[in-house]
């Protein structure tokens, strides 16, 4: 194993010093190429060199310096890409969302809280609640529509009235009224 390294194993920060000197302008241009923007690439190669800092310790020398380097970055861009791509998802929910919030009011329709906080849940949770508490449909039929089990229907409204309470903050005031009842008993 390359001396420099080692001494950075054991701890001495010239040595990780001068490991960065001469991998950071390296991984920084293959950043570059992978993400084709600079900023991204720069704030990747310095998230890429404080978990070097963090897993030094696992390095084992059996590949280069460079590409245990590049495994990082690389895995950091692909965490990049998916946070990316949930928070598209998200806005692009929160923007579906506040429309049909617009359509109901602007038909002077009631959008009530409970609809607020059933539109926050995940569409596999959303979609059961909404057949068997607003149409009736049985755990059966709805089971048979999405193609799981009636017990995973079933879990998926409990859990999902469960959250919704919750969002309301139902739960609370019962659970409040119960310790005030205790507490006068």
């Amino acid at each position: 194993m390359d001396p420099l390294i080692k001494s950075a194993k054991e701890g001495d920060h010239l040595a990780f010093a001068m490991l960065f000197k001469e991998n950071y302008p390296f991984l920084v241009k293959y950043l570059m190429k992978i993400t084709m923007n600079p900023d991204m690439a720069e704030e990747l190669a310095q998230e890429t060199m404080a978990k070097c800092i963090q897993k030094i310790h696992l390095y084992n020398g059996q590949s280069k310096f460079s590409t245990w380097l590049i495994s990082i970055a690389t895995n950091a861009y692909i965490d990049q890409c998916r946070k990316q791509k949930r928070e598209n998802q998200w806005k692009g929910q929160e923007e579906v969302f506040r429309k049909l919030k617009w359509h109901f009011e602007s038909r002077n329709e009631e959008w009530n809280d409970a609809l607020e906080a059933l539109g926050k849940l995940p569409v596999d949770v959303r979609v059961p609640i909404v057949l068997k508490h607003y149409y009736g449909y049985s755990y059966d039929e709805i089971g048979a529509w999405m193609k799981i089990s009636s017990g995973t229907v079933k879990s998926r409204v409990h859990n999902g009235i469960l959250a919704v309470r919750r969002e309301l903050k139902l739960g609370e005031e019962t659970e409040s009224r119960h310790t005030r009842q205790r507490t006068t008993k």
